[in-house]
């Protein structure tokens, strides 16, 4: 994304192309830490198929653009996206059963833990891992999202790709080169959409897997924090776990601003209220530096940074540098 807000008549040209745009959208409101700037033009795809054309377009155009689901494991800089977003609410959800077993088909804007928990209902297995995870299909996809055991590359049996040149294609969970928290989409950022994805289940019992989800529920409740948060924010070192290390630091319940460690999970960042992306950005910069210089750890972040993020950074230096550890 350019730093520069998009010229008139670019999004002249965007207001003719779609018939209706929206400018300077604040996008707290469609993220699940509540944090973000404005985006210069938001689109709302609400379905595969306008997801499709939109990505297209932009392509033909010549237009990056950003993707945005649920908005949990992202955190928007406070000056916003200097560019074109694209909201992805395209929720289309089918079941059937299939000789092989049980089957669905999601569109990429489905949210993950509601098509897991319409699995429960009907029961179906498999995906009780999933059913208090936040964010949608689309972004799970992308970042091999995965909790106690589970993760969708151990589901998924083919997703819809819609590349920048090759048109789309289905491909095999094999074709995404999945890894920890990982996957080509995620490596390849702008190159390809995912537009929707077959998960594989298993039949069993609406008592069984509502025991199963309930049990992983209690399990989520009593360990992580409520309230609005990223999702895991560092991804968990080989044979280690991110959490522990910070805690290890003395860093649960550190604020800067508005932000907080969690007091329950310290892998967790919590907006108290009033938390800007700064805020966050000053804690990750203390927690990485804490476990570097303690444990001699290198922190990879599981969140993304989306948007104009080079005029925060002295902000956040300052945040962090000046004494308050």
């Amino acid at each position: 994304m350019s730093d520069r807000r998009l010229p008139p008549e670019t999004v002249e040209q965007l207001r003719r192309t779609f018939g209706s745009i929206e400018e300077n959208v604040p996008l707290a409101r469609y993220t699940a830490a509540r944090i973000g700037g404005p985006a210069d033009v938001l689109l709302t795809a609400g379905s595969a198929e306008r997801l499709a054309m939109i990505a297209e377009t932009l392509w033909g155009l010549k237009l990056p653009f950003r993707i945005l689901g649920g908005g949990s494991n992202v955190l928007v800089a406070d000056a916003g996206i200097r560019g074109i977003v694209v909201l992805n609410q395209a929720r289309g959800v089918r079941f059937w059963e299939s000789p092989e077993g049980p089957r669905l088909r999601a569109e990429s804007g489905a949210g993950l833990g509601s098509v897991a928990r319409r699995a429960v209902e009907r029961g179906w297995s498999g995906l009780e891992w999933a059913a208090t995870v936040p964010g949608t299909l689309g972004g799970a996809v992308v970042g091999n999202a995965g909790a106690h055991g589970g993760d969708i590359a151990g589901n998924l049996e083919l997703a819809e790709i819609l590349q920048r040149r090759k048109g789309a294609e289905s491909w095999p969970p094999e074709r995404l080169e999945f890894a920890y928290r990982d996957s080509w989409l995620k490596r390849h950022p702008g190159e390809a959409v995912v537009l929707a994805a077959t998960l594989r289940l298993t039949l069993s019992t609406v008592e069984a897997t509502k025991a199963k989800m309930q049990e992983f529920s209690e399990q989520r409740r009593t360990t992580q924090p409520p309230g609005a948060s990223m999702g895991s924010m560092f991804k968990n070192p080989p044979g280690d776990y991110a959490g522990r290390l910070i805690e290890a630091c003395g860093l649960k319940g550190f604020r800067v601003g508005g932000a907080q460690i969690s007091e329950v999970h310290a892998n967790f960042f919590v907006n108290l209220g009033e938390a800007t992306a700064v805020d966050v950005k000053g804690l990750i910069d203390v927690a990485r530096k804490r476990v570097a210089q303690q444990f001699d750890v290198e922190l990879e972040l599981e969140v993304e940074l989306f948007g104009d993020w080079q005029t925060m950074e002295t902000e956040s230096a300052q945040l962090t540098d000046g004494g308050a550890l």
